[in-house]
């Protein structure tokens, strides 16, 4: 007779290891595609280490707005390498295993480094308004001190918010058969639709941490640009207005570059279930690996400051 605890182990399954997918439909071209992959993972690295470096090496630059800067470009390094390992892998050597456990991890560290992004995008929304609302009280409320606070605040929401994902993911028992995932990294909606299991909390729990980090920072961050706005239409001068208003396209920008990809992925997982696997491969490297590329061009182009200073880096490497 089979004993209880034998009978748990039976039927609780987990797999040693996922099958993740390329491009679905292109498998045949993945060495070609690879190269516009490894070209942007490689621009997004350069230019955003170049940033990092850019700031810590010039003194005029260690200016509040150029801190959150710095954090941006951490957290799109973070991003960039959370997904480059198993993207590479497939696309150059057709390696399409991933640990369970390595799954988990790159999940962990793929929504953390997103949730971190939204949040820096948010504290520059807050670095703009105080620095055109109230230029003159500007050093005095973004101290050093003040800025330190909202790195480790920003850090703690985004492990507090997503260190139960893994373990939610943990508990539930998997099919035997249903390992394929539909990228070639780790989504958190995408792993927890291979459980052979009732997923209503893992939904539940995933919507709160959407609507609880990017939701509320996507609002916040329009309710900033509303006040900016304001003040902004209260200037005399419309030359001052339109250089005022200046000082912000590159956040703008930004915001752009991160939020229209992330809408794009939470409607096509949730409403786009009828369109073809390619659909939701691209828009999913498009949020992922497109923002890293991007900002730092953004901020190099519109930064007479930035760019100058990732030139000097440049020439003192040289």
């Amino acid at each position: 007779m089979i004993s209880s605890k034998a009978f748990v182990n039976i039927t609780f399954f987990q797999p040693q290891s996922f099958l993740m997918t390329g491009i679905p439909g292109l498998e045949f071209a993945h060495g070609w595609i690879s190269i516009p992959f490894s070209s942007m993972y490689t621009v997004a690295l350069t230019g955003n280490c170049l940033i990092l470096l850019a700031v810590r090496r010039t003194h005029s630059l260690h200016q509040p707005m150029y801190y959150f800067l710095s954090m941006l470009a951490l957290s799109d390094v973070g991003l960039s390498l959370s997904t480059l390992p198993s993207t590479l892998a497939v696309l150059w050597f057709d390696y399409r295993f991933i640990d369970f456990n390595a799954c988990l991890i790159q999940m962990f560290f793929l929504h953390f480094f997103s949730v971190v992004e939204s949040s820096v995008l948010l504290a520059m929304s807050f670095d703009r308004f105080v620095a055109i609302s109230n230029p003159l009280r500007y050093a005095s409320v973004l101290t050093n001190n003040v800025i330190i606070r909202i790195g480790v605040a920003i850090t703690t929401r985004a492990t507090l918010s997503l260190l139960p994902l893994p373990f939610l993911l943990k508990r539930l028992n998997y099919c035997p058969g249903k390992i394929l995932l539909s990228h070639s990294f780790c989504f958190h909606a995408d792993v927890m639709k291979l459980a052979c299991a009732d997923i209503t909390v893992n939904i539940l729990y995933g919507l709160y941490v959407v609507l609880s980090t990017v939701g509320i920072d996507s609002l916040l961050i329009v309710m900033s640009y509303s006040l900016i706005l304001h003040t902004v239409m209260g200037l005399a001068s419309p030359r001052e207005r339109v250089r005022t208003l200046n000082t912000c396209v590159s956040h703008i920008l930004a915001v752009l570059v991160f939020y229209i990809p992330v809408i794009g992925v939470s409607m096509i997982h949730r409403f786009g279930k009828h369109l073809p696997h390619i659909v939701h491969a691209l828009v999913a490297y498009v949020y992922l690996v497109v923002p890293p590329v991007l900002n730092p061009i953004i901020y190099s182009v519109k930064s007479k400051p930035i760019r100058g200073a990732m030139f000097r880096v440049l020439s003192r490497k040289g």
